[in-house]
């Protein structure tokens, strides 16, 4: 090689660029670590990674594996379309899989050591998710069907027809007209057993007028075969005409062959039991069931069922926190689950015999924990500053180790801000904790700017968790400090403090976020006093309305993100009417001082703070007409004000470029009003 080569070579490669902060391009284009399995011999770990194609503007998923070790990271799959959610054969030669190619979703089958994915199922509707039995010759899929068809030949028939009427009108006779974001077609998801060597799928909820897996956002963990093959426990909410305002999830049991009608396991509880999984040794089912019907946050207890006998008692019924994904070890004797805790999501794990909890893992956010070889367990973990990627520790949670790093040349490059926690007195002068995070290139001596940000749920939190549509090193990296407060109402401090909110949504947690802003003042010198805004969604949408009439001189500006204006026409046009009802203590016409008691729109005529609306127009839990209200409000008024409208999104924004657009807009919301 001459040596003007060497010399260009050299003078080629240079130094690597300097770090920079991290910004909205980084947080939509990060790949995404989820659904880790682990192998029958539990040395392997097969997982999803979401990559995102920005052209296309959607994310991607493929199969990769890695040993336990953390050596030999490959990637399964490759394909054009997505692949997910892997099953492994009972043999720990190949994967079961979900594949969108060949123009629908199907089961597919990949031998892990080498050689091409062969199609399973070839049905003529749409595979939504599936289960393999123990012995792997049987297959439970999920398919939308109408429950009046007895074969799928009756329901392609049906969905040809509706393709050529000429008329669009839909007509119903009950609740749901639609749900989350799409309106009702008379379909239900039912589940099938089809064998894996070929055959005729057996509908085994065939007339049932219910979900299972549940929408919107049921999957796979939902059902499972029974120990022997052959029987099917699945979730569904069978109410009739009451579905829209029950929460009476309920275990059944259906034989394969579909020739007696699924028997329900639950018939006791009227509120939620769902998430079945068998031990190893056959003998106890376990699922989780949470106690108040109507109720959709309360606390998730866990629930052992002897089989077939069918006694039950609650496991570890002291233990104040909420389950979450259930994993056997394979002794029988342990019960792997991640709950909330006091702003972070760690493992624990739950002796069956004693029911004593024990807590394997500290700060970050963990999923998907599940036993594997040597006494091991693995689990996805991130935390404020790292998207998730695969660990594995010890069975007590000692000797944690990271198997993946599969964003680390893009981390390489990227400066985030420190964060920490902390705690202050609250209403009542409870305890109440939250998160600041620094801005990246932190200087003590300067003042930033502050994001204030604001859960939603309203039961829910903002912890120490990566999040992919509320992320604080965003506004990090645009040199703003973040604050998170987690308010009265906030999941993982007890389920007191969960149900504290019922009620009183701008009472308790508003004193919280004030009280939370001022405490943040004192302790942290570089915030600007003058220069902050509060941004919400869903209800920390409601809130940031609330905030625009009660706390008016609180922030120079707000973002409101699929906010609701009135509550009282938000119980009418919404979808799952228990939310409201629950929170609410009623109907508007049962309890019409709940609804009066804190509603943004008895107060418009003291608001005067610059608000960005945003909402999305597939929103049918916060209908677009309330954030267009805001917006007319807001423009009646004469206050400064934007709408930023989705035509094609949901209560979230999930299109890769509509996310950068939503923060483009956000972050030139925020500097607009606090870098004059």
């Amino acid at each position: 090689m001459s040596l003007s080569l060497l010399a260009a070579l050299a003078l080629g490669a240079g130094p690597a660029p300097a770090p920079r902060p991290f910004n909205q391009q980084d947080l939509v284009t990060m790949r995404r670590v989820n659904a880790p399995r682990v192998s029958p011999d539990g040395r392997q770990v097969a997982f999803v990674l979401r990559s995102t194609d920005l052209e296309a503007n959607r994310g991607r998923t493929d199969l990769w594996l890695v040993n336990l070790d953390g050596t030999n990271l490959r990637q399964l799959t490759a394909h054009a379309d997505n692949d997910a959610e892997p099953v492994w054969a009972p043999d720990g030669k190949g994967l079961f899989f979900l594949s969108s190619r060949g123009g629908s979703s199907q089961v597919w089958r990949l031998p892990v050591d080498g050689g091409e994915p062969q199609a399973v199922t070839k049905l003529p509707l749409d595979v939504g998710s599936f289960a393999l039995s123990r012995d792997g010759q049987q297959l439970a899929v999920s398919m939308d069907v109408f429950p009046d068809c007895g074969t799928l030949t009756c329901n392609t028939q049906r969905n040809e027809a509706a393709q050529k009427k000429k008329n669009t009108g839909l007509a119903y006779d009950q609740l749901f007209v639609r749900h989350w974001d799409t309106w009702k077609d008379g379909t239900r998801s039912h589940l099938f057993v089809v064998p894996v060597a070929g055959g005729t799928p057996v509908d085994v909820m065939k007339g049932m007028n219910a979900d299972a897996p549940s929408k919107p956002f049921g999957g796979a963990e939902e059902f499972t075969f029974t120990p022997d093959g052959k029987s099917l426990v699945f979730a569904a909410r069978d109410a009739g005409r009451e579905e829209a305002w029950s929460t009476d999830l309920d275990l059944f049991v259906s034989p394969i062959d579909g020739k007696t009608k699924p028997r329900k396991l639950t018939e006791k509880n009227r509120a939620t039991d769902t998430s079945p999984v068998f031990s190893p040794d056959g003998k106890t089912l376990a699922y989780v069931a949470m106690s108040r019907p109507g109720y959709e946050a309360d606390r998730f207890r866990v629930i052992l069922r002897a089989w077939p006998g069918g006694q039950e008692r609650v496991l570890a019924e002291d233990w104040d926190h909420s389950a979450g994904s259930l994993a056997w070890s394979p002794d029988s004797a342990t019960l792997f689950t991640t709950a909330g805790a006091v702003g972070q999501n760690p493992v624990f794990a739950l002796d069956v015999a004693s029911g004593k909890a024990r807590r394997l893992t500290q700060a970050g956010n963990m999923e998907g924990a599940q036993p594997a070889a040597d006494g091991q367990i693995v689990y996805a973990m991130d935390d404020l500053d790292s998207p998730a990627d695969l660990w594995a520790a010890k069975a007590d949670g000692t000797g944690a180790r990271q198997l993946t790093q599969m964003n680390k040349e893009a981390l390489a490059g990227l400066k985030f801000g420190a964060f920490e926690q902390f705690d202050f007195k609250g209403w009542n002068n409870e305890t109440v904790r939250a998160f600041v995070v620094k801005p990246v290139d932190f200087d003590p001596k300067r003042q930033y700017p502050l994001a204030f940000l604001i859960h939603g749920g309203p039961q829910g939190s903002f912890g120490n968790h990566f999040h992919y549509r509320w992320n604080p090193q965003v506004y990090a990296g645009r040199g703003y400090v973040s604050v998170m407060v987690d308010f009265h109402g906030s999941t993982g401090y007890g389920q007191a403090f969960t149900d504290s909110i019922r009620g009183d949504w701008g009472g308790k947690p508003l004193v919280d976020l004030q009280k939370g802003l001022e405490a943040s003042l004192q302790r942290y010198p570089f915030i600007h006093k003058q220069k902050r805004c509060a941004l919400g969604g869903s209800y920390g949408g409601y809130m940031i309305n609330w905030i625009a009439g009660n706390w008016p001189d609180g922030f120079q500006c707000l973002v409101n993100h699929d906010g609701i204006l009135d509550e009282r026409m938000a119980y009418f046009d919404t979808e799952e009417v228990w939310f409201p009802e629950w929170d609410h203590e009623g109907t508007p016409w049962q309890n019409p001082q709940s609804y009066a008691k804190q509603n943004p729109v008895d107060h418009v005529a003291k608001w005067k703070t610059p608000m960005l609306v945003v909402h999305g127009g597939k929103d049918y839990r916060v209908v677009e007409t309330q954030g267009m209200a805001t917006f007319t409000a807001l423009q009646r008024r004469g206050i400064p004000s934007r709408f930023l409208y989705f035509p094609d999104e949901n209560h979230w924004v999930l299109k890769p470029q509509n996310s950068l657009q939503w923060h483009d807009e956000v972050l030139g919301w925020l500097d607009r009003w606090t870098r004059k």
